[in-house]
């Protein structure tokens, strides 16, 4: 039957999400009213041939709801309508009463199946189970196995664009491919782009471990030690700690060394390590209660502490400037270290060496105008040039009075303000990755917590239960429960499962495949 311009399909087809369950119970009830007419001996196992039957009958019945015109210009012995789909198939009527493929295969060496496949309409229920059926004998095939094995028996309009659909709503397909959203590259942060004093807002982040020795000579044992790496949000500028341990105490102690000689800083970016977790705790802590060990940290905060601001969980794409930052450092302890153990002291030494050379490094590429002698680098915001930079000659026996003295100076500073906006800030504008918008995630949508260690097929089902948009609107972190805990990750973990709302209508002859 028909309501409107869609074909509405018996309630009882739609209640099977299995072709082997459709046609077992159909063959069960054409039997059971075979049997109330003494046709066939009650008790007996199925048949192969009574499966068949059940499954003509419902291909008849779906052709009868799809291609009436067409079915009734194939029993008139007259062609189709001639805007209908299957113009171009020469259906015709076999003795069964099914509709099938006329086509030009008729005298090939092929079986009749093949020769003359049945008609299934492309947006029936019955085809999305015989896709499935054929999905599942293929052992999860792809859209071309899938397609062949179909086409032994059944012709689809449009087969491949329904096929390829179907296949990605199956849930272990997309378990294992494991696809995820990726939505598009967010604003930077205020911080990011407001000069203010270096290490203001700061970033955070721990590399390691690594070997310490407690002193030189042989017999010595070596512990793991850590590298507290802290970057500066606008400038980039670097800050290397030692941190013996992973414990809360010792990052504190990093932190207070870190705060006296860089100043103290009103916010904080780091990932949810359990280290930086603990440390806000006592920072809350400290500063709350005022004790006579945190008294002049707490006065110089002005009773509001450091702002602490910790990514989502399992997100470290969130923190890409102290992980690049991480990176670099890395980079040339490898080179420099190899194998060898250092002590505490020749660490430190090192680490501040290697301070040195990242903020040296230049913030952009460096310019082809012979006017440019140097390029900018985080060691001008902290002490007016390159850290590795030969020092100049003093010109204090220099005739020059302190008015034009301290307007140089001022003029040096405002040069450094300017280069920094005009090449530095620039290039942050264009969005060098994940530029495409994605759909949202809506709250009640399932999805699976993808994890890099266990397989996929012990990755967890969750539902999601809350969504949390960014500035610009953006959702980028959900809430999802699972059946035992409730968790915060962002949508680059999660594998969605597939949803009628994910899925274009097969309808549509010019709708593209989802996995196109």
């Amino acid at each position: 039957m028909t309501k409107g311009s869609v074909v509405v399909e018996p309630d009882i087809l739609l209640r099977f999400s299995a072709l082997h369950r459709l046609l077992r119970v159909t063959a069960w009830c054409r039997r059971w009213l075979n049997v109330a007419s003494r046709e066939v001996t009650p008790g007996c196992p199925l048949h192969p041939d009574e499966l068949d039957a059940a499954l003509l009958q419902w291909l008849r019945v779906v052709q009868a709801l799809h291609f009436p015109d067409e079915i009734a210009a194939a029993t008139a012995g007259r062609s189709g309508p001639p805007r209908s789909s299957l113009i171009k198939l020469n259906p015709f009527i076999d003795d069964q009463g099914v509709l099938r493929v006329g086509g030009r295969l008729k005298h090939a060496l092929l079986p009749y199946d093949e020769k003359h496949p049945v008609i299934i309409p492309p947006a029936s229920w019955m085809t999305r189970l015989l896709i499935e059926s054929c999905h599942r004998r293929s052992l999860h095939g792809g859209v071309q196995m899938t397609l062949g094995l179909l086409r032994l028996r059944f012709w689809v309009p449009r087969g491949r664009t329904v096929v390829k659909q179907q296949l990605h709503r199956c849930v272990t397909c997309t378990r294992w491919r494991a696809a995820t959203p990726q939505p598009p590259m967010g604003h930077l942060p205020r911080d990011r782009v407001t000069p203010t004093r270096p290490f203001l807002s700061t970033g955070l982040d721990y590399a390691g471990p690594i070997s310490i020795r407690t002193s030189k000579g042989r017999g010595h044992r070596s512990q793991k030690g850590y590298i507290a790496v802290f970057v500066c949000f606008w400038s980039k500028a670097i800050h290397l700690e030692v941190v013996s341990d992973y414990s809360s105490e010792a990052f504190i102690a990093a932190l207070r060394r870190f705060v006296s000689r860089r100043g103290l800083c009103t916010d904080v970016y780091s990932d949810c390590g359990t280290t930086f977790v603990g440390a806000d705790r006592t920072l809350r802590e400290l500063f709350k209660a005022s004790t006579s060990e945190g008294l002049h940290i707490a006065r110089a905060a002005n009773t509001q502490g450091i702002r602490w601001h910790f990514n989502p969980p399992a997100a470290p794409h969130f923190g890409g400037l102290w992980e690049a930052a991480v990176k670099s450092t890395k980079f040339h302890l490898r080179r420099v270290i190899g194998d060898t153990t250092l002590t505490f002291e020749e660490l430190n030494t090192l680490l501040t060496q290697i301070e040195a050379c990242l903020n040296s490094r230049p913030l952009q590429a460096l310019s082809d105008d012979p006017d440019d002698t140097s390029a900018l680098t985080p060691g001008h915001f902290i002490i007016g040039a390159p850290l590795l930079a030969i020092p100049e000659p003093s010109r204090i026996g220099q005739s020059s009075s302190t008015l034009s003295r301290w307007h140089h100076l001022q003029l040096m500073r405002d040069h450094f303000w300017q280069r920094w906006s005009a090449e530095y800030v620039h290039g942050l504008n264009p969005r060098t990755k994940w530029v495409k918008a994605e759909a949202a995630p809506h709250v009640g949508d399932l999805c699976i917590i993808r994890s890099e260690l266990t397989p996929p097929t012990r990755w967890p089902l969750a539902r999601i239960t809350r969504l949390h948009p960014g500035d610009d609107g953006v959702v980028r972190v959900v809430s999802v429960r699972t059946a035992t805990s409730e968790f915060v990750r962002p949508i680059v973990k999660l594998v969605m499962l597939p949803g009628a709302d994910r899925i274009p209508d097969t309808n549509n002859a010019d709708t593209p495949s989802a996995g196109t």
